[in-house]
C-alpha cells in the first residue's frame, strides 16, 4: 500500500514538473497581437472618401484569418455626420459596427450630437461591444464603463477610453449639460496606476487629437502619464504613417473617413515589448471585395429611410463650395447661400454662423433633402439673439483668432460685411465693419440670426449664450431647404463679404481729377482686379471713380 502511495507522489510530482515546465515554455514563446484601429468615420460608410465599411470588413476577416490575435477599435466620431446616421440616431451605424467586430469605442465629441442619453441607450441597448470612457462623470459616478481588460494570446490587454474636454462646447452643450470632464491625464493616471500590476499591456483609447491649439492632446497625455504602452487616438483628422513615438508610448491615428485602417502589430517576446504602427489605405484595399454581409445591411438600411430623401427641391447652376479647408478659412458661395436663408428668412438684421457646422458641398444640378442635410448633418435649429455692436465684433474677432488655419469657428455672414487685417495684433484684427452698407455702430443692438449651437454659446462663442432671444426657427436643414425651394433655381456667389487684407502692405489712394483704373493699377505695379477686389464696395462700377475717393492697393 505504501509503496502505491509512493508511486502515486512520484507521479503526482512529475506532473506538476512537467505542467509547470509547459507554463513557463508557454509564457516565454513569443506571441504576435494586432491592433486594427479608426476614428474620425463620421459614419462615411460608403466607398468614396475611404474604402468603406464593406471592405474594412473584409480586411478585418483576411487579417484575423492569419492572425487571431486581434483586437478592433474606434476612437470616435463615429455615428454622426450623414443622413444614414442622422436619420435613426446612431443605430444604423452601431448595428454594422457590431457585425464587423469591433471590440471597443471611446465616444467623440460628435457622438454626443444625439445627446448623452441617446448615446448611452445605444451603449446599453443596440452595441456588442462596450462604449469606454474613463473622464466623463455624471453626480460623480462613471457615465460609461472606464475600461475593458481583454486576455488574448495568452496576454492580458487593457484598454481604457479618454473623451476631449472640447465636447462639452464641440457638440451643442446641452447634448453634455450635467457632465464632468476630468482632466485626461489626471483620469488616466488614476486608472494606469490601478491596471498597472493586472496587466501586460495598456491601450488609451482616446479622442484627444494633435491639434497645436488644443488644450488637451495625446502628446500631452503620453508625456505626463507613464505605463501607457500604445495611444490609439482621433479627432484631429491626422494621418500618422508609422505612428510617433513619445519617450515608450506609441500614439497611432488613422486620418479619417476610412481612408486608412490603422494596424499595429505588437509583438510579446523574451526580449520585451516590441510594437510597429502602419496604415493600410483605401488605395491598397483597391482590389478587396467588399463584405456581402454588410454590403446588404447597408442597403436594408437605405431603403427603410424612405425615398423622402430623394425628392428634389430645387437646382444650382455653380457648386456650392462646402469642404472643410474652405468653410473653415474664408467666404464661400455656399456659406452665404447658408447665412442669406438665416437672415431673410429670420427677418434679423444679420446672420452669423460658423464654418465648422458646413459640412459638404453640393454639386451642380438638382438638389435634394439629402443633400441639404449632409451640409447641415447636425439638427440645429436657427436662433435670434440681440447683440450689441461691440458683442458682434468680439464675435468676429473670436471666429477669425486663428486665420489662416483652418477653424471651425470661422464666422460666414449675411447682412454684414468685415476685414481681416492679418498685420494687426490678435483682438484687433477686425476692420471696416458694416451692417446694411453701413458702418457698424458700438453700442446700438442688432438682431442675430445664428444656429443653436452658437446661440449656447458653442465654438467659444460666448456673447450669444446670455443675450437676449428674439426669436426662433425651425431647424437649419429646414430653412435652407425651404429657401432654396422658394427660389427654384440659385447661383449663390462670394460678394467680398470677408476681405483679408496685409495694412503693413498696402497704401490709400485718393483719386484725382482724370485718373482712370488701368492707370492707377499700372503706377502702382499692380492690375484693376486685384483693386477691385479689395475695393468691392467703393468700385461697384469700375468705370465710375471720382476725384477724392479712397482706393487700398497692395504694395
Amino acid at each position: 500500500m505504501k509503496r502505491t502511495l509512493r508511486k502515486l507522489s512520484l507521479i503526482t510530482l512529475f506532473l506538476m514538473i512537467f505542467l509547470s515546465v509547459l507554463t513557463v515554455n508557454a509564457s516565454s514563446n513569443p506571441v504576435t497581437i494586432t491592433i486594427l484601429h479608426t476614428n474620425d468615420m463620421h459614419s462615411r460608410i460608403d466607398e468614396g472618401d475611404g474604402m468603406g465599411l464593406p471592405k474594412l470588413s473584409t480586411l478585418v476577416k483576411d487579417i484575423k484569418a492569419k492572425n487571431p490575435n486581434l483586437l478592433l477599435l474606434d476612437a470616435g466620431d463615429t455615428i454622426h455626420g450623414k443622413t444614414f446616421a442622422n436619420l435613426v440616431k446612431g443605430e444604423s451605424i452601431i448595428k454594422l459596427m457590431n457585425t464587423i467586430g469591433y471590440d471597443a469605442m471611446v465616444p467623440g465629441n460628435h457622438d454626443f450630437n444625439y445627446g448623452y442619453s441617446r448615446l448611452i441607450e445605444l451603449a446599453e441597448q443596440t452595441a456588442n461591444f462596450p462604449i469606454i470612457c474613463a473622464n466623463i462623470k455624471k453626480d460623480g459616478e462613471f457615465l460609461f464603463q472606464p475600461y475593458i481588460i481583454k486576455e488574448i494570446g495568452g496576454k492580458k490587454i487593457a484598454i481604457f477610453g479618454l473623451a476631449t474636454p472640447e465636447t462639452l462646447y464641440k457638440s451643442h452643450p446641452d447634448n453634455t449639460k450635467g457632465l464632468d470632464f476630468i482632466n485626461p491625464s489626471n483620469a488616466a493616471t488614476g486608472i494606469v496606476n490601478e491596471l498597472k500590476n493586472q496587466v501586460d499591456f495598456i491601450i488609451a483609447l482616446t479622442h484627444l487629437g494633435l491639434d497645436a491649439g488644443s488644450e488637451f492632446t495625446s502628446e500631452q497625455l503620453a508625456k505626463e502619464v507613464s505605463g501607457i504602452n500604445l495611444i490609439i487616438d482621433g479627432h484631429s483628422h491626422t494621418e500618422l504613417t508609422e505612428g510617433k513615438m513619445i519617450g515608450s508610448t506609441l500614439i497611432v491615428q488613422a486620418e479619417d473617413y476610412i481612408k486608412y485602417l490603422g494596424r499595429v502589430d505588437i509583438n510579446f517576446a523574451s526580449e520585451g515589448i516590441k510594437m510597429k504602427a502602419s496604415l493600410i489605405s483605401k488605395e491598397d484595399a483597391a482590389d478587396t471585395v467588399g463584405d456581402s454581409k454588410i454590403t446588404q445591411l447597408i442597403a436594408d438600411e437605405n431603403k427603410s429611410q424612405g425615398s423622402i430623401l430623394k425628392t428634389v427641391i430645387g437646382s444650382t447652376t455653380v457648386e456650392l463650395l462646402g469642404e472643410r479647408q474652405f468653410v473653415r478659412t474664408g467666404e464661400t458661395n455656399l456659406g452665404n447661400l447658408l447665412t442669406d436663408a438665416m437672415r431673410i428668412l429670420s427677418g434679423a438684421d444679420i446672420a452669423l454662423t460658423n464654418g465648422g457646422g458646413i459640412r459638404a458641398s453640393i454639386d451642380i444640378g438638382e438638389i435634394t433633402i439629402e443633400e441639404v442635410l449632409e451640409v447641415l448633418p447636425f439638427g440645429n435649429t436657427v436662433v435670434v439673439k440681440e447683440l450689441k455692436g461691440s458683442e458682434i465684433i468680439s464675435c468676429l474677432e473670436h471666429g477669425t483668432s486663428k486665420y489662416p488655419e483652418a477653424n471651425g469657428s470661422f464666422p460666414h455672414v449675411s447682412g454684414l460685411s468685415y476685414t481681416i487685417d492679418v498685420a494687426k495684433p490678435l483682438g484687433q484684427r477686425i476692420t471696416d465693419v458694416k451692417i446694411g452698407g453701413r458702418a457698424l455702430i458700438s453700442n446700438q443692438r442688432y438682431t442675430v440670426a445664428t444656429n443653436d449651437f452658437m446661440a449656447s454659446g458653442g465654438d467659444g462663442y460666448t456673447w450669444f449664450a446670455p443675450a437676449k432671444n428674439a426669436g426662433e426657427l425651425g431647424g437649419l436643414d429646414e430653412v435652407l431647404a425651404e429657401y432654396i425651394k422658394s427660389k427654384g433655381m440659385i447661383a449663390p456667389k462670394t460678394e467680398g463679404r470677408i476681405k483679408v487684407v496685409d495694412s503693413s502692405k498696402m497704401v490709400v489712394y485718393i483719386v484725382k481729377k482724370g485718373d482712370v483704373l488701368w492707370r492707377i493699377a499700372m503706377n502702382h505695379g499692380t492690375n484693376i482686379y486685384e483693386i477691385i477686389k479689395l475695393n468691392p464696395e467703393e468700385l461697384t462700377n469700375p468705370d465710375l471713380i471720382f476725384p477724392g475717393q479712397k482706393l487700398m492697393i497692395q504694395k
